[in-house]
């Protein structure tokens, strides 16, 4: 038994100074493999890297445009032109100051001729300022037109009465009679109901508002032109009017 016991120490010296080749490779296998599984482990990042997005200056209107300069012309027509003078810096201001628009009055064609400047802010402006300006031509007063420049839902709607019904004569005079009341009544009283403005100039109707209201406006003045009486009107006009409080 001593002897077997002396020959497997022999043995196991034996082997551990002189390895096997099999043995050799699984050891150089399994240190490759744990220092590859190391590599692997440094190369993953910890955290992912965030990503700038570009950061682009919006374009002024001026760039917006390729630095063309736009224009617009409004005709003055004859029996506006004195109201135009008496009213130019109430119309001036607004346009030159804040809308930054460039504005001035053509004698020779009389014209409104309008452009936009380098610091315009936006490109839209100048359209505004030429409903403005339009509206005032209209007859429209300048703290009613104003209202263009400040509210984009704002639109102005024409039409003439031989639109709604061909009348000629005392017919169409008793017609336009109706549609301003005495002293103005009926007309004013469809103005406040419906939050618009109306000018009647002679056979022609312009209606300043938002959609639905010259809608309601509308409704009432061909209502007039056709004959109703007043008092018809006004009573559908509350109840349409009370109909667009809840909506709204």
């Amino acid at each position: 038994m001593l002897a077997v016991f002396l020959s497997r120490r022999r043995a196991a010296a034996f082997s551990r100074s002189h390895p096997s080749p099999l043995n050799t490779y699984i050891h150089t296998m399994q240190s490759n493999k744990g220092a590859a599984s190391m590599e692997v482990e440094e190369t993953i990042p910890t955290e992912a890297k965030t990503v700038l997005k570009p950061n682009f200056k919006p374009l002024t209107a001026h760039e917006v445009s390729d630095g063309q300069v736009q224009f617009r012309k409004i005709p003055v027509p004859r029996h506006r032109y004195t109201p135009l003078k008496k009213a130019w810096m109430d119309i001036y201001t607004p346009i030159y100051d804040q809308m930054k628009i460039d504005i001035r009055m053509n004698v020779k064609t009389r014209n409104v001729e309008m452009m936009t400047r380098r610091d315009t802010p936006d490109v839209s402006n100048l359209q505004k300022c030429a409903d403005f300006v339009h509206a005032f031509m209209l007859g429209f007063d300048v703290i009613d037109a104003v209202a263009l420049l400040r509210m984009d839902e704002l639109y102005v709607d024409s039409f003439e009465i031989k639109d709604v019904k061909t009348l000629k004569g005392e017919h169409l005079s008793r017609a336009i009679g109706r549609l301003s009341g005495k002293g103005g009544k009926t007309k004013f009283a469809i103005e406040n109901s419906t939050k618009t403005r109306i000018v009647i100039a002679d056979t022609k109707i312009h209606i300043l508002g938002s959609f639905a209201n010259i809608k309601v406006a509308r409704d009432s003045l061909c209502s007039l032109i056709l004959g109703s009486p007043a008092g018809k009107v006004y009573s559908k006009l509350r109840a349409v009017t009370a109909r667009l409080a809840e909506r709204f």
